[in-house]
């Protein structure tokens, strides 16, 4: 479309974390990454040379097993075993360690003249999808600030659809890690995201469609840096005022209005009221699904005085409204319920999970007393010795 050559430079590591991209002490000097750092130092003060070896042995162990397994199957024509086990990475030189793509892939390339730069990260962090708020957008600024050539553009990819589909409404640390991406665009200059779940699939975190993907980043540059007139930014919420039984959306970047795809109902909308019980809702679109306006009403029967609405909040949501140039609606929540990435949130992933090891812990605690008492004690049916 430009006439002229566009080069590249790939600089990807499949499955990384955001911090590893970001240098070491910038993360240090941050209290809001103690918690991270501290974790990353225990394990740097626990994880030898010799652990790792001690893991390379088990896992050719399982290699073995495997191959003994996979030969006696073809023999008695059985089903061969899945893959063979996935070889064990040393921690301390991998994709998720702070600061070590950073010293390893970025910085080298620093100093090259460049237009901008394009992102698909977040599955590994999706489950601190809060911390993941403003780390995405320090990382950006970093970049920035150690490229020296201003506020170059940064467009990336939003989470794509992706694991099994969820029944019922409620809670999804991707669909969280979907708003701390949005909410970025607000927080930077020259920064831009494409929306892309309508294009992933349940069993592979890495879609196949990726032209898709790759048009909806280019309309960014093409539009942004390049000078052409293109649709290229997803409809976001605007605004949302709530009215007795039901709920009005109000969406920015619609000019022409929105419309749904495949079929006319509208799908993707949840409600709660007070009681933060979700529930699908019932939405349509101002002026029909075909070609509306950019409002949306939303209610339930279920929901009498609504107080919240989210639309495509769930790990692989199922949704359908587009703008009529047909880019994919931004997934999006009314409310600011805490998140349950949030190690504050007594009921997030963090402070359940430890509570599940405590449940461990205990439970294995409560079974050693219990074989230790059991040998100490006489058994009920065993009679005394007489006397000599």
């Amino acid at each position: 479309m430009l006439g002229v050559p566009v080069g590249l430079i790939d600089n990807a590591w499949g499955g990384s974390s955001c911090e590893a991209w970001v240098r070491r002490d910038i993360l240090e000097k941050d209290a809001r990454f103690k918690a991270m750092i501290d974790k990353w130092k225990q394990t740097e003060a626990t994880y030898t040379d010799a652990v790792f070896e001690t893991q390379k042995a088990e896992h050719q162990a399982k290699v073995d097993a495997w191959v003994i397994a996979r030969k006696e199957a073809l023999k008695a024509g059985k089903p061969v075993p899945a893959n063979p086990p996935r070889a064990p990475q040393n921690v301390l030189r991998g994709q998720h360690r702070p600061g070590n793509l950073y010293a390893g892939c970025l910085h080298p390339i620093l100093g090259y003249g460049i237009k901008g730069a394009i992102w698909y990260q977040g599955e590994s962090n999706a489950s601190r999808a809060h911390e993941y708020g403003y780390l995405f957008p320090l990382m950006i600024t970093h970049w920035r600030n150690e490229w020296k050539q201003g506020d170059f553009p940064f467009y990336w990819v939003q989470l794509a659809d992706f694991k099994p589909e969820q029944a019922e409404p409620g809670d999804s640390d991707w669909a969280e890690l979907r708003e701390s991406q949005t909410m970025s665009i607000r927080k930077l200059a020259n920064a831009g995201q494409c929306v892309i779940t309508d294009l992933g699939e349940a069993n592979d975190i890495h879609p196949k469609n990726k032209r898709d993907v790759a048009e909806r980043l280019a309309r960014w540059a093409l539009v942004k840096d390049y000078g052409l007139n293109l649709p290229y930014r997803s409809p976001e919420l605007k605004e949302s005022t709530f009215e007795g039984d039901k709920a009005l959306l109000t969406f920015d970047f619609a000019p022409q209005g929105l419309r749904t795809i495949d079929v006319d109902e509208v799908k993707g909308f949840a409600l709660c009221g007070a009681d933060q019980k979700w529930v699908w809702a019932k939405a349509s679109i101002i002026g029909g699904s075909k070609k509306g306006t950019n409002q949306i009403a939303v209610s339930s029967p279920q929901v009498p005085q609504p107080v919240a609405v989210r639309y495509a909040w769930s790990d692989n949501p199922i949704c359908n409204v587009f703008s009529a140039e047909g880019l994919p609606v931004t997934p999006f929540r009314t409310d600011n319920f805490p998140m349950i990435t949030d190690p504050a949130n007594p009921n997030g992933i963090e402070a359940q999970a430890a509570k599940g090891q405590e449940e461990i812990k205990a439970t294995q605690k409560k079974r050693q007393e219990e074989l230790k008492k059991a040998k100490i004690q006489p058994s009920k049916s065993a009679k005394p010795k007489k006397a000599a």
